[in-house]
């Protein structure tokens, strides 16, 4: 190897990069909150979600990956040692390597460029029985349907005007939207 390559590498490894870190079951908020304390840059994608509890709904935060978060990093400056130690953390992820594998800056950048619209704000959303509502995947798409009642947590019945009847069609409770 030459000395231009091992300078070149060395540069590359002073260049912060982002890498995964697993976190241990249901920990990614408080591992993303350790590592924030420490210093350290991360990005945790959230998603907001409407979920029943005690009766009621209610919106809540769920990581976008459960059991992942990205961290910011330099080979050189960076302290790596802490990242095991750190309550919430299982590991830094590798791949079949003993050195972590940088992710690109790219895939980051565009998770935190989505993570940002309000797009999927009735995603995950309980809809009401006789509610209009629109069918925004599938053969469907674009049709106009009323909402009948949910079939467990993912599943909706929605009745759709087909050759002039009135026909019940179960589908994903992702694939609605409420009409406006």
């Amino acid at each position: 190897m030459s000395d231009s390559e091992i300078r070149h590498d060395e540069a590359d490894d002073a260049v912060p990069r982002w890498y995964v870190i697993q976190c241990k079951g249901g920990e990614s908020f408080r591992a993303a909150e350790h590592l924030t304390n420490q210093g350290y840059e991360i990005f945790h994608p959230v998603l907001q979600v409407q979920k029943k509890r005690r009766g009621k709904l209610e919106w809540v935060s769920e990581p976008l990956f459960p059991y992942y978060l990205f961290i910011r990093l330099d080979r050189l400056a960076s302290n790596w040692r802490p990242l095991r130690s750190t309550r919430g953390v299982l590991k830094i992820v590798t791949f079949g390597l003993e050195m972590p594998v940088p992710v690109s800056d790219s895939l980051v950048e565009t998770l935190r460029a989505h993570g940002s619209e309000d797009e999927d704000a009735t995603a995950n959303v309980y809809f009401r029985a006789g509610e209009a509502v629109e069918i925004t995947e599938g053969p469907f798409k674009d049709l106009q349907a009323v909402f009948s009642s949910h079939k467990g947590e993912e599943r909706a019945i929605v009745l759709l005007n087909l050759l002039h009847q009135q026909q019940r069609l179960e589908m994903p409770v992702g694939h609605l939207r409420r009409r406006d």
